[in-house]
Protein backbone atom coordinates (compact mmCIF):
# COMPACT_ATOMS: atom_id res chain seq x y z
CA UNK A 1 0.00 0.00 0.00
CA UNK A 2 1.42 3.31 -0.98
CA UNK A 3 1.27 5.40 2.26
CA UNK A 4 0.30 8.99 1.99
CA UNK A 5 3.82 11.19 2.86
CA UNK A 6 2.69 14.45 0.20
CA UNK A 7 2.82 17.20 3.19
CA UNK A 8 -0.47 18.55 1.03
CA UNK A 9 -1.64 15.70 1.59
CA UNK A 10 -1.35 15.32 4.92
CA UNK A 11 -3.05 19.05 5.54
CA UNK A 12 -5.55 18.33 3.16
CA UNK A 13 -6.81 15.54 5.63
CA UNK A 14 -6.39 17.70 8.75
CA UNK A 15 -8.19 20.27 6.73
CA UNK A 16 -11.19 18.27 5.59
CA UNK A 17 -11.56 17.06 9.62
CA UNK A 18 -11.82 20.68 10.39
CA UNK A 19 -14.27 21.08 7.76
CA UNK A 20 -16.46 18.28 9.28
CA UNK A 21 -16.51 19.60 12.78
CA UNK A 22 -17.32 23.44 11.19
CA UNK A 23 -20.41 21.75 9.37
CA UNK A 24 -21.68 19.33 12.13
CA UNK A 25 -21.34 22.56 14.36
CA UNK A 26 -23.80 24.97 11.66
CA UNK A 27 -26.00 21.87 11.77
CA UNK A 28 -26.33 21.24 15.16
CA UNK A 29 -28.03 25.06 15.47
CA UNK A 30 -30.97 24.12 13.77
CA UNK A 31 -31.51 20.18 13.48
CA UNK A 32 -31.11 18.61 17.44
CA UNK A 33 -30.11 14.97 16.98
CA UNK A 34 -29.79 12.91 14.09
CA UNK A 35 -25.81 12.43 14.19
CA UNK A 36 -25.37 9.37 12.38
CA UNK A 37 -27.70 10.67 9.28
CA UNK A 38 -25.56 13.88 9.65
CA UNK A 39 -22.57 11.78 9.36
CA UNK A 40 -24.21 9.57 6.09
CA UNK A 41 -24.65 12.76 4.73
CA UNK A 42 -21.32 14.09 5.05
CA UNK A 43 -19.67 10.96 4.06
CA UNK A 44 -22.00 10.64 0.75
CA UNK A 45 -21.41 14.40 0.21
CA UNK A 46 -17.72 13.82 -0.42
CA UNK A 47 -17.43 10.86 -1.77
CA UNK A 48 -19.83 12.15 -4.59
CA UNK A 49 -22.63 10.12 -3.96
CA UNK A 50 -26.46 10.33 -3.62
CA UNK A 51 -28.59 9.98 -0.87
CA UNK A 52 -32.16 7.94 -0.33
CA UNK A 53 -33.62 8.73 3.47
CA UNK A 54 -37.05 7.04 4.60
CA UNK A 55 -38.83 8.32 7.49
CA UNK A 56 -42.49 8.79 8.60
CA UNK A 57 -43.51 12.60 7.98
CA UNK A 58 -41.87 15.00 10.82
CA UNK A 59 -38.83 14.13 11.53
CA UNK A 60 -37.19 17.16 9.73
CA UNK A 61 -35.99 15.40 6.41
CA UNK A 62 -36.71 18.65 4.20
CA UNK A 63 -35.17 20.87 7.40
CA UNK A 64 -32.19 18.86 7.48
CA UNK A 65 -31.74 18.95 3.83
CA UNK A 66 -32.30 22.82 3.65
CA UNK A 67 -30.03 23.29 6.18
CA UNK A 68 -27.09 21.57 4.46
CA UNK A 69 -27.72 23.56 1.90
CA UNK A 70 -27.31 26.43 3.53
CA UNK A 71 -24.42 25.20 5.14
CA UNK A 72 -22.07 24.32 2.34
CA UNK A 73 -23.46 27.47 -0.10
CA UNK A 74 -24.45 25.65 -2.97
CA UNK A 75 -27.35 26.25 -5.09
CA UNK A 76 -30.66 24.51 -3.42
CA UNK A 77 -33.56 22.99 -5.85
CA UNK A 78 -36.58 21.21 -4.97
CA UNK A 79 -38.44 18.61 -6.93
CA UNK A 80 -41.89 17.99 -5.00
CA UNK A 81 -42.40 14.55 -6.69
CA UNK A 82 -46.32 13.61 -7.37
CA UNK A 83 -48.09 11.29 -9.75
CA UNK A 84 -48.65 14.59 -12.57
CA UNK A 85 -44.88 15.53 -12.84
CA UNK A 86 -43.29 14.73 -16.22
CA UNK A 87 -39.72 14.22 -16.81
CA UNK A 88 -39.51 17.32 -18.70
CA UNK A 89 -40.57 19.19 -15.67
CA UNK A 90 -37.58 18.02 -13.59
CA UNK A 91 -35.00 18.34 -16.79
CA UNK A 92 -36.39 21.10 -18.59
CA UNK A 93 -38.13 21.88 -22.27
CA UNK A 94 -37.56 23.45 -25.67
CA UNK A 95 -39.86 26.77 -25.60
CA UNK A 96 -40.52 28.74 -29.12
CA UNK A 97 -38.57 31.98 -29.03
CA UNK A 98 -37.68 34.55 -30.83
CA UNK A 99 -33.91 35.56 -31.79
CA UNK A 100 -34.01 39.39 -31.44
CA UNK A 101 -30.84 39.76 -33.81
CA UNK A 102 -32.70 38.19 -36.60
CA UNK A 103 -35.79 38.29 -36.20
CA UNK A 104 -36.69 34.80 -36.47
CA UNK A 105 -38.32 31.83 -34.20
CA UNK A 106 -36.30 29.50 -32.55
CA UNK A 107 -36.68 26.82 -29.89
CA UNK A 108 -34.48 27.50 -26.64
CA UNK A 109 -33.51 25.43 -23.88
CA UNK A 110 -35.10 26.53 -20.31
CA UNK A 111 -33.52 24.30 -17.89
CA UNK A 112 -35.16 22.77 -15.05
CA UNK A 113 -34.80 22.29 -11.22
CA UNK A 114 -32.28 19.58 -11.82
CA UNK A 115 -29.70 21.95 -12.76
CA UNK A 116 -28.88 23.28 -9.40
CA UNK A 117 -26.00 21.48 -6.85
CA UNK A 118 -28.24 20.10 -4.11
CA UNK A 119 -31.22 18.11 -5.74
CA UNK A 120 -34.07 17.37 -2.82
CA UNK A 121 -36.04 15.05 -4.33
CA UNK A 122 -39.34 15.03 -2.15
CA UNK A 123 -41.34 11.86 -1.86
CA UNK A 124 -39.15 10.24 -5.25
CA UNK A 125 -42.05 7.22 -4.96
CA UNK A 126 -44.93 9.17 -5.39
CA UNK A 127 -44.37 9.72 -9.09
CA UNK A 128 -44.20 6.91 -12.38
CA UNK A 129 -41.12 5.12 -13.25
CA UNK A 130 -41.37 7.23 -16.11
CA UNK A 131 -40.54 10.18 -14.24
CA UNK A 132 -38.51 8.66 -11.60
CA UNK A 133 -36.01 7.86 -14.58
CA UNK A 134 -35.35 11.40 -15.83
CA UNK A 135 -32.82 11.46 -12.90
CA UNK A 136 -30.56 8.54 -13.56
CA UNK A 137 -28.52 10.00 -16.62
CA UNK A 138 -28.29 13.38 -14.20
CA UNK A 139 -26.96 11.12 -10.95
CA UNK A 140 -25.11 8.75 -12.84
CA UNK A 141 -23.38 11.02 -15.65
CA UNK A 142 -23.95 14.33 -14.49
CA UNK A 143 -25.74 15.72 -17.43
CA UNK A 144 -28.83 15.92 -19.19
CA UNK A 145 -29.71 15.04 -22.92
CA UNK A 146 -32.66 17.13 -23.76
CA UNK A 147 -32.91 16.49 -27.90
CA UNK A 148 -30.06 17.19 -29.97
CA UNK A 149 -28.57 18.60 -27.05
CA UNK A 150 -26.52 17.17 -23.64
CA UNK A 151 -25.68 19.84 -20.85
CA UNK A 152 -23.14 18.98 -18.15
CA UNK A 153 -24.18 19.63 -14.48
CA UNK A 154 -22.09 21.69 -12.18
CA UNK A 155 -20.31 20.34 -9.80
CA UNK A 156 -20.61 19.32 -7.20
CA UNK A 157 -24.18 17.78 -7.71
CA UNK A 158 -25.84 15.73 -4.86
CA UNK A 159 -29.52 14.37 -5.22
CA UNK A 160 -31.32 13.30 -1.61
CA UNK A 161 -34.15 11.80 -2.02
CA UNK A 162 -36.84 10.98 0.18
CA UNK A 163 -39.50 8.60 1.28
CA UNK A 164 -42.52 7.75 3.25
CA UNK A 165 -42.13 4.11 4.17
CA UNK A 166 -45.66 3.85 5.76
CA UNK A 167 -48.08 5.37 3.28
CA UNK A 168 -48.05 3.15 0.15
CA UNK A 169 -51.32 4.17 -1.35
CA UNK A 170 -50.27 6.21 -5.04
CA UNK A 171 -46.97 5.28 -4.80
CA UNK A 172 -44.39 3.23 -7.44
CA UNK A 173 -41.40 1.21 -6.11
CA UNK A 174 -38.32 2.60 -7.26
CA UNK A 175 -36.64 0.74 -10.01
CA UNK A 176 -33.56 -1.51 -9.21
CA UNK A 177 -31.74 0.69 -11.13
CA UNK A 178 -32.54 3.55 -9.66
CA UNK A 179 -32.01 2.56 -6.26
CA UNK A 180 -28.92 1.19 -7.45
CA UNK A 181 -27.50 4.98 -8.22
CA UNK A 182 -27.85 6.05 -4.11
CA UNK A 183 -24.70 5.24 -2.30
CA UNK A 184 -27.18 5.03 0.73
CA UNK A 185 -30.67 4.22 2.02
CA UNK A 186 -30.65 6.04 5.61
CA UNK A 187 -33.08 5.45 8.16
CA UNK A 188 -34.15 7.89 9.68
CA UNK A 189 -35.48 6.72 13.56
CA UNK A 190 -37.81 8.97 15.94
CA UNK A 191 -35.81 11.08 18.33
CA UNK A 192 -35.11 9.68 22.00
CA UNK A 193 -37.20 11.23 25.11
CA UNK A 194 -34.81 14.20 25.48
CA UNK A 195 -34.17 14.94 21.92
CA UNK A 196 -37.90 15.33 21.34
CA UNK A 197 -38.28 17.59 24.68
CA UNK A 198 -35.86 19.82 23.26
CA UNK A 199 -37.01 20.05 19.75
CA UNK A 200 -40.53 20.85 21.07
CA UNK A 201 -38.76 23.48 23.09
CA UNK A 202 -36.75 24.80 20.14
CA UNK A 203 -39.22 24.88 17.25
CA UNK A 204 -41.90 26.91 19.62
CA UNK A 205 -40.01 29.26 21.95
CA UNK A 206 -37.84 31.16 19.02
CA UNK A 207 -37.07 31.24 15.66
CA UNK A 208 -34.52 29.13 13.89
CA UNK A 209 -31.01 30.79 13.71
CA UNK A 210 -29.25 32.18 10.44
CA UNK A 211 -26.96 29.54 9.33
CA UNK A 212 -23.52 30.63 8.28
CA UNK A 213 -21.74 29.47 5.62
CA UNK A 214 -18.91 26.95 6.20
CA UNK A 215 -17.84 25.86 2.26
CA UNK A 216 -18.22 26.76 -1.56
CA UNK A 217 -18.54 24.16 -4.08
CA UNK A 218 -15.17 24.50 -6.00
CA UNK A 219 -13.61 23.42 -2.32
CA UNK A 220 -16.20 20.83 -2.03
CA UNK A 221 -15.02 19.48 -5.58
CA UNK A 222 -11.74 19.71 -5.12
CA UNK A 223 -12.12 17.49 -1.57
CA UNK A 224 -13.91 14.98 -3.73
CA UNK A 225 -11.22 14.30 -6.24
CA UNK A 226 -8.65 14.14 -3.15
CA UNK A 227 -10.73 11.16 -1.46
CA UNK A 228 -9.69 9.24 -4.76
CA UNK A 229 -6.11 9.77 -3.84
CA UNK A 230 -6.37 7.97 -0.27
CA UNK A 231 -4.34 4.89 0.07
CA UNK A 232 -6.20 1.77 0.87
CA UNK A 233 -4.56 -1.76 2.72
CA UNK A 234 -5.42 -4.95 0.14
CA UNK A 235 -7.04 -6.38 3.31
CA UNK A 236 -9.55 -3.81 3.51
CA UNK A 237 -10.22 -3.78 0.06
CA UNK A 238 -10.56 -7.81 0.51
CA UNK A 239 -12.87 -7.24 3.44
CA UNK A 240 -14.79 -4.62 1.46
CA UNK A 241 -15.60 -7.25 -1.23
CA UNK A 242 -15.88 -10.14 0.18
CA UNK A 243 -18.58 -8.65 2.23
CA UNK A 244 -20.41 -7.39 -0.95
CA UNK A 245 -19.85 -10.95 -2.77
CA UNK A 246 -21.43 -13.66 -0.31
CA UNK A 247 -24.63 -11.55 -0.07
CA UNK A 248 -25.48 -13.48 -3.72
CA UNK A 249 -26.90 -16.43 -3.26
CA UNK A 250 -25.10 -18.01 -6.04
CA UNK A 251 -22.29 -17.19 -4.95
CA UNK A 252 -20.15 -20.39 -3.77
CA UNK A 253 -18.49 -18.82 -1.27
CA UNK A 254 -22.38 -17.65 0.13
CA UNK A 255 -23.04 -18.54 3.50
CA UNK A 256 -26.01 -21.01 3.88
CA UNK A 257 -28.12 -18.39 5.44
CA UNK A 258 -28.02 -16.02 2.49
CA UNK A 259 -28.99 -19.20 0.31
CA UNK A 260 -32.26 -19.25 2.42
CA UNK A 261 -33.31 -15.92 3.04
CA UNK A 262 -32.00 -13.63 -0.23
CA UNK A 263 -33.38 -13.87 -3.65
CA UNK A 264 -30.65 -11.33 -5.21
CA UNK A 265 -27.80 -9.88 -3.90
CA UNK A 266 -25.46 -6.39 -3.95
CA UNK A 267 -24.34 -6.08 -7.51
CA UNK A 268 -20.39 -4.57 -7.97
CA UNK A 269 -21.32 -1.11 -7.40
CA UNK A 270 -21.41 -2.32 -3.50
CA UNK A 271 -17.85 -2.83 -2.92
CA UNK A 272 -16.94 0.51 -5.11
CA UNK A 273 -18.93 2.35 -2.72
CA UNK A 274 -18.26 -0.02 0.38
CA UNK A 275 -14.00 1.02 -0.05
CA UNK A 276 -15.01 5.01 -1.44
CA UNK A 277 -17.14 5.45 1.66
CA UNK A 278 -14.37 4.11 3.96
CA UNK A 279 -11.97 5.70 2.88
CA UNK A 280 -14.25 8.94 2.96
CA UNK A 281 -15.17 8.81 6.55
CA UNK A 282 -11.38 7.87 7.27
CA UNK A 283 -10.79 11.62 6.15
CA UNK A 284 -13.25 13.37 7.18
CA UNK A 285 -12.08 12.08 11.56
CA UNK A 286 -8.34 13.12 9.72
CA UNK A 287 -7.15 9.38 9.18
CA UNK A 288 -5.09 8.74 6.20
CA UNK A 289 -6.27 4.33 5.70
CA UNK A 290 -9.41 3.57 6.25
CA UNK A 291 -9.76 0.43 8.87
CA UNK A 292 -12.10 -2.21 8.95
CA UNK A 293 -14.59 -0.19 11.59
CA UNK A 294 -14.94 2.17 8.91
CA UNK A 295 -16.54 -0.18 6.24
CA UNK A 296 -18.37 -1.73 9.47
CA UNK A 297 -20.17 1.72 9.46
CA UNK A 298 -20.96 2.17 6.39
CA UNK A 299 -22.42 -1.23 5.47
CA UNK A 300 -25.60 -1.13 6.00
CA UNK A 301 -26.79 1.76 3.91
CA UNK A 302 -24.88 0.98 1.12
CA UNK A 303 -25.94 -2.84 1.38
CA UNK A 304 -29.64 -2.43 2.74
CA UNK A 305 -31.24 -1.67 -0.82
CA UNK A 306 -29.11 -4.01 -3.02
CA UNK A 307 -30.03 -6.78 -1.37
CA UNK A 308 -33.58 -8.54 -1.95
CA UNK A 309 -35.33 -10.86 0.76
CA UNK A 310 -37.18 -13.74 -0.30
CA UNK A 311 -40.49 -15.08 1.27
CA UNK A 312 -38.57 -17.45 3.72
CA UNK A 313 -36.77 -14.25 5.53
CA UNK A 314 -40.27 -12.42 5.89
CA UNK A 315 -41.62 -15.24 7.21
CA UNK A 316 -39.24 -15.42 10.22
CA UNK A 317 -39.15 -11.80 10.82
CA UNK A 318 -35.58 -11.21 8.95
CA UNK A 319 -34.65 -7.79 8.46
CA UNK A 320 -32.03 -6.30 5.79
CA UNK A 321 -30.19 -4.97 8.57
CA UNK A 322 -30.44 -8.43 10.61
CA UNK A 323 -28.93 -9.87 7.46
CA UNK A 324 -26.29 -7.92 6.87
CA UNK A 325 -24.98 -7.68 10.67
CA UNK A 326 -24.64 -11.85 10.18
CA UNK A 327 -22.46 -11.00 7.02
CA UNK A 328 -20.31 -8.61 8.57
CA UNK A 329 -19.78 -11.26 11.42
CA UNK A 330 -19.19 -14.25 8.82
CA UNK A 331 -16.65 -11.93 7.12
CA UNK A 332 -14.43 -11.05 9.53
CA UNK A 333 -14.83 -14.48 11.26
CA UNK A 334 -13.32 -15.10 7.76
CA UNK A 335 -11.08 -12.80 6.69
CA UNK A 336 -11.56 -10.04 9.07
Amino acid sequence: MKEIIDKNDAKTVKNLSIIREKIVNEIGRVIIGQDKVIEYFLISLFANGHCLLVGVPGLAKTLLISTISKVLNLKFSRIQFTPDLMPSDITGTDILAEDKTTGKRVFEFVKGPIFANIILADEINRTPPKTQSALLQAMQEREVTAGNNTFKLEPPFFVLATQNPIEQEGTYPLPEAQLDRFIFHIDIDYPSFEEEKQIAEFTTSQEFPEINNVIAGDEITKLQKFIFKIPVSEHIINFAVNLARISRPNEKNAPDFVKKWVNWGSGPRASQYLILASKTRAALYGRYTPTIEDVEFVANPILQHRILLNFAAEAEGIRSKDLIEKLIKYTKKKIG
